[in-house]
């Protein structure tokens, strides 16, 4: 269950934003945690960059600098760079855009509803503030509070006005620059080499990982809009092809590729001299020849364009391509987006992780009383019934308290055969293992969550006698029976855990007979 109710407060901001959105603040700090918190466990790392800081590391050990090529690239830098292949290029690109800033009189009417927030502004500092915006002296971040200002009113004030007086704003469309977002890292190659050519002694060995745009049509299993090109250039006076088939060698049998196949590319791109496009296929170590990276000879006449005039090589692979082999993905959408596309997959341990106590103990007290439950029932779980145990006698909450383990019933024991299972994962399901009477293998192969029957028992009755004090009540009971669900005993599932096993046709089962009692009485 969320702690609000999303669809209640998405229609009211639809009537009223500013209330509601000033209303809403509490929640979003509805927990406010005591103390420090605990120490997260180290995070998991994506595919795509686990893969992207591997390759990373394997060009740097070659030797290659690193540097950042220019994201946003030109339609005449494409030109330069592909010849009449430009014009097909560019279909494949993105434009940016943006809205432009639009001419906005103050007429009488405008000014008439202006004045009913501030009887007195002033029509020239307005223009003005209207005017700077124009100019871009003004940014849009700014815009609201200088309204404010010029209408001596606060922001949401002015926000508000700006909504209902100026209507230009809403009516603007985007409008088109010549920049476009890089389609190629060679787009941005050439510019890099061309600001180095000259400055830097050759041999020059640069590489970068960075993202690409591309129009896709569509993103289907294989092709997404955007993606990461790790690509090198080197440029020297005695740079070949003969150096391509070493950097790819070097490069990919890091990743496990054992043996490598070099054919011409028949896409021929205009930016790569005549029949020098070569495809690298490597061995996986699957056992499998795929196509893995393309390199090539930067061709003289694009190179001249921008004042170099010395060979260039450039060779690129798909960071995700490659991942995709080594994982044996087969829908790149899967790999990339999972939290979109994947399946979600759940290890022993992540599920582990996703089951909890429900209710615990919030002060220093109340930890030493589910503690001494846990140490005290233990000890004597065997002895025969009626019984009845102390485990603790002190104060909680400016309260005096003696808490008890009891059984009144006659012929049985202080705790019900289930009541030390421990919970356990085992293959995606959750079971609740009893210490010598389990299924071996889910003893031994099982995740445990370090959570067992017991201790979730003494959380929840610590918890209880803490609310107990507080409410000035003389005693509190806690009494847990058999146990069917998690909540049974004290025990809660995350929703992304409980909808794995369910979608997995996995199961919970910790049902069993605990039949433990804690009793406390104030003083």
């Amino acid at each position: 269950m969320g702690l609000w109710n999303a669809k209640k407060i998405a229609d009211a901001a639809k009537k009223d934003f500013e209330r509601t959105w000033n209303e809403t603040k509490d929640l979003a700090m509805v927990s406010q945690k005591k103390g420090k918190s605990e120490k997260a466990e180290k995070g998991k790392p994506h595919v795509i960059y686990e893969t992207l800081s591997r390759l990373r590391e394997a060009y740097l050990n070659m030797g290659f600098e690193e540097v950042i090529n220019p994201l946003f690239i030109e339609d005449t830098e494409v030109h330069k760079q592909f010849g009449p292949e430009a014009v097909t290029v560019l279909d494949r690109v993105y434009y940016l855009g943006g809205l432009p800033r639009p001419d906005i009189g103050i007429s009488e009417k405008k000014l008439e509803e202006l004045k009913r927030i501030n009887a007195g502004v002033d029509k020239s500092s307005l223009e003005r503030v209207l005017r700077l915006y124009k100019k871009g002296e003004i940014s849009g971040d700014d815009l609201t509070s200088e309204l404010a200002s010029v209408l001596n009113t606060d922001d949401t004030t002015a926000l508000k006005a700006l909504d209902s007086v100026f209507p230009e704003f809403k009516e603007l469309k985007p409008l088109s620059s010549n920049m476009t977002l890089r389609s190629h890292m060679t787009s941005g190659w050439f510019l890099t080499l061309e600001a180095l050519y000259g400055r830097e002694s050759l041999p020059v060995r640069l590489f970068s990982i960075d993202r690409c745009f591309r129009r896709e049509q569509k993103e289907d299993r294989g092709h997404l809009r955007t993606y990461y090109s790790a690509s090198s250039v080197v440029m020297g006076e005695d740079v070949s092809l003969q150096d391509g088939e070493e950097i790819a060698k070097e490069l990919l049998s890091g990743f496990g590729f054992r043996d490598f196949r070099f054919a011409p590319d028949e896409k021929r791109s205009k930016y790569y001299a005549p029949d020098t496009q070569t495809e690298v296929f490597g061995l996986s170590p699957g056992g499998e020849w795929v196509e893995i990276a393309t390199f090539g000879m930067y061709s003289p006449v694009a190179l001249s364009r921008y004042g170099i005039e010395h060979p260039v090589l450039n060779l690129g692979l798909g960071v995700e391509r490659l991942a995709m082999v080594l994982s044996g993905a087969e829908d790149i959408r899967e790999l990339v987006y999972p939290q979109f596309y994947g399946r979600l997959m759940l290890s022993d341990a992540e599920i582990a992780k996703g089951i909890a106590v429900d209710r615990a103990p919030e002060t220093e007290e109340g930890r030493a009383i589910a503690q001494a439950i846990v140490r005290t029932a233990a000890e004597h779980r065997d002895e025969p019934s009626p019984c009845s145990f102390e485990a603790y006698n002190g104060s909680v909450l400016g309260r005096n308290v003696k808490v008890s383990i009891v059984e009144v019933e006659e012929g049985t024991r202080l705790l019900g055969p289930a009541a030390l299972n421990e919970v356990r994962v085992y293959e995606g399901s959750v079971y609740g293992v009893a210490p010598d009477k389990s299924p071996p293998e889910v003893l031994e192969k099982g995740t445990s969550t370090g959570i067992t029957y017991l201790q979730a028992l003494a959380d929840l009755a610590a918890r209880e006698i803490e609310e107990a004090a507080r409410e000035g009540r003389k005693e509190a009971v806690v009494r847990v029976k058999g146990v069917k669900l998690p909540s049974d005993i004290n025990l809660k599932v995350s929703e992304a855990v409980a909808r794995f096993i369910t979608s997995q046709n996995k199961k919970i089962d910790i049902r069993g007979p605990v039949f433990t009692t804690v009793k406390a009485v104030f003083s």
